[in-house]
Parts: structure tokens; C-alpha cells; sequence
């Protein structure tokens, strides 16, 4: 018989639900990561009592209850909402997503009716050159975007960023990133449509806290280092790195995107008046700039605290070394996962999940609901 029921490789959020989960169930659990904390990239530092996303902006949102319901069983969250803002080429600042407010700030439309007979003058030239060359569907990103939203607030919030963002031009990148993104002819700043939204209070470490409290963790352990040691301890793996690593890259690389932050404390108690303010022109190096403070203080209280903490976000082509944040999900990525994919499928003790296991960009609220699943 064997040490534990699972070796749990990486304590994101992932790995530490799952952990919580098989705890629940009596298995045994030993979880290591290579990294000096816990909590993969939803890990919280504090710096002058303000909790910084170490690794980017992390907002909790669902519409799932039963995955509400669990993360509140294990942390309060306050009542955060996600309204950014965006600075344009021209220097003026936008409401996202694009609602009655954007509408109005880009050409004066004051109603939903005025805004929905500009979106749809806008989307024209794009529609009409898709039907000549007999294009049912936009082909990519770019057409995406015109048919969405259409020309001037393609152009003034959407291309220079998003080029920034993965370091491809638009019309090479597919269509789906941005076809989740609201339009609403509502005067409403709510970036996302879920029922459930809101930040941990006292940072997402008491989240992850709270899922490993007592399992056995070991930091600053990587599982390539003693492949054979680590796979011999416990009955099954549940692995949540890069599955591509995993098969000591036989198909090749995967291909990522990371992102570099540049986090500064100012003697400011407030220092841009909102979370999140995204930068769309690509004269400007960075995509956006994060005020940690605003996810847990609101109103006059953050004026309390006269310190503030921002970090600026570079976003770069990943390269052995880095971290690996954003998969590249194009037609040649993607043919290499589905090959890894079709490896991992046949394993009978290794279970595969997460953002680089299952090289696929996860919301946190369902990694969460893809393990509630395993275990239901």
C-alpha cells in the first residue's frame, strides 16, 4: 500500500480544490509545487496591507450556485464588481464593456435606439465583404470584432490592445476570444453578466488556505526533479502543469503567452480611481494598469490607507524560464494538444486539469465546477 491516495502536482486552484474534495472523501493527499506559495496564480502578496494580485488581476464571478455556494463555505467574498475602464489612442477614457455609456462617450447616442442604428451602420462594411467573398461566419478575430461592434470602436478600444495582448495581428487570431465579450444597450458598467461576483475579503490566500487546511504541502518541490520518487508515493497523480512537459515535449512545444508586471507603491491613498484602466494604444507598451487596493476597499475608506499599490502588465511571447500564462490556441497549437490530449486520455492513474494541463484558458469559477464534477 502506498503513502497516499493522490500526489497532487501543483497547490493553484485546481490542485487545491481537488485536494479539499478528496480530503472530503477520506483519501489521502500530498501536494507540491514549485513555486515558494501556494495558489498558482491567484496567490495574493501584501504589501503596505493591501493584498496585490502577484500574477494579474483575479475576479471570482458565476453564475453556478453550487460553485458559489462552495467557495463561500470556504471564504466571505466582499462585493466587488469589475467595471474597467479604457484610455483610447485619442487620450479619453471609455466605459467597458460596450454599453450605453461607451455609446455615448464614442458618438454622442443617448438612447438605445440611437446607439443600435450607429452599431449597425458601424457593422455594414464588414457584413457586406463577408457575404461577397460567401463568409457565413467572421473567419477571425478582427472580423469578430466589426461584426460585434464595428469600425471606430474597433479601432480606438479593441486592435491595439488586444495586438499587445498576444503579439499577433488580429486577423491571425480566431474569433472565439472575443465573442464572449457583453454589448448591451444599457447604461450598465458590470463587466460580466453572472449572478455571483466578488473578491475574497482578505485576499484569494484565505481561499486556498482554507482548501488545504491540513494536507500535507511541500513548496519549492518540482516534480521533473525526482519524476520517478514523486510517482511512486501515491496511487494516482493529479498533474496541473504543462502536459507537454509532461510527455518530455515529444510533439513538440506548446506555445503561451506570459506577461511581465511592474509593481510600484505610491504615496497616494488613490492613484487612478478604479481597479482596472486598460491602455489600447499600442504606442503604450503596457495593456493595462492594476490598482490593487480598489478590489477590497470602497468608497471614502480607501482614502484611509494613504499608500497604494499599481502594477503595470507586459505582455511577451513566453520563452523557457517564463511563466506560462495564456495558451495560444491557433489551428497549429492546438493540433499538438489534441495529440498530448489523446496520450493522457489513455493514462488510468494520472488525472490531467487546469489551464496548462488542459491547455486551455480557465475562468476560476469553472475550474472549480470541472472538479465538483469529478468528484459527483
Amino acid at each position: 500500500m502506498k503513502d497516499y491516495d493522490y500526489l497532487i502536482v501543483g497547490a493553484g486552484l485546481f490542485g487545491a480544490t481537488f485536494a479539499y474534495m478528496a480530503r472530503q472523501q477520506g483519501k489521502r493527499c500530498f501536494v507540491i509545487d514549485k513555486r515558494n506559495h501556494t495558489g498558482g496564480n491567484i496567490y495574493c502578496e501584501e504589501i503596505e496591507g493591501i493584498n496585490v494580485h502577484k500574477y494579474g488581476a483575479h475576479i471570482f464571478h458565476t453564475s453556478n450556485k453550487d460553485v458559489w455556494d462552495f467557495v463561500s463555505s470556504i471564504v466571505s467574498f466582499n462585493r466587488y464588481i469589475n467595471c474597467p475602464v479604457a484610455q483610447a489612442p485619442d487620450g479619453k477614457l471609455y466605459n467597458l464593456p460596450f454599453n450605453m455609456n461607451t455609446f455615448y462617450q464614442m458618438w454622442g447616442c443617448k438612447s438605445p435606439v440611437e446607439a443600435q442604428i450607429k452599431l449597425e451602420e458601424q457593422r455594414k462594411e464588414v457584413t457586406l465583404r463577408m457575404k461577397t467573398e460567401g463568409v457565413s461566419e467572421p473567419r477571425n478575430f478582427e472580423e469578430q470584432a466589426l461584426a460585434l461592434i464595428g469600425k471606430d470602436i474597433y479601432e480606438q478600444l479593441i486592435k491595439g490592445y488586444t495586438e499587445k495582448q498576444w503579439g499577433r495581428p488580429c486577423s491571425e487570431l480566431p474569433a472565439f476570444i472575443i465573442r464572449r465579450l457583453p454589448v448591451r444597450l444599457t447604461f450598465d458598467n458590470n463587466y460580466f453578466n453572472d449572478f455571483y461576483q466578488g473578491i475574497p475579503i482578505g485576499g484569494y490566500n484565505k481561499l486556498i488556505d482554507g482548501l488545504l487546511c491540513g494536507i500535507e504541502v511541500k513548496l519549492n518541490t518540482d516534480f521533473f526533479v525526482d519524476r520517478k520518487y514523486w510517482g511512486s508515493i501515491a496511487d494516482k497523480i493529479v498533474f496541473t502543469g504543462k502536459i507537454d512537459e509532461f510527455y518530455d515535449y515529444r510533439f513538440g512545444k506548446l506555445e503561451y503567452r506570459t506577461v511581465r508586471f511592474e509593481t510600484e507603491t505610491i504615496d497616494n491613498p488613490n492613484w487612478q480611481g478604479n481597479a482596472v484602466v486598460n491602455y489600447t494604444s499600442s504606442e503604450v507598451p503596457f495593456t493595462r494598469i492594476i490598482e490593487h487596493k480598489h478590489f477590497e476597499t470602497f468608497g471614502d475608506e480607501v482614502y484611509k490607507n494613504p499608500w497604494t499599490v499599481i502594477s503595470k502588465e507586459y505582455s511577451t511571447e513566453w520563452r523557457d524560464g517564463m511563466e506560462p500564462f495564456y495558451p495560444v490556441n491557433d489551428a497549429k497549437n492546438q493540433e499538438i494538444y489534441e495529440r498530448y490530449s489523446f496520450l493522457a486520455q489513455q493514462e488510468k492513474n494520472i488525472i490531467f486539469g487546469g489551464r496548462l494541463a488542459e491547455y486551455k484558458y480557465y475562468d476560476m469559477a469553472p475550474i472549480i465546477a470541472h472538479v465538483l464534477n469529478l468528484f459527483n
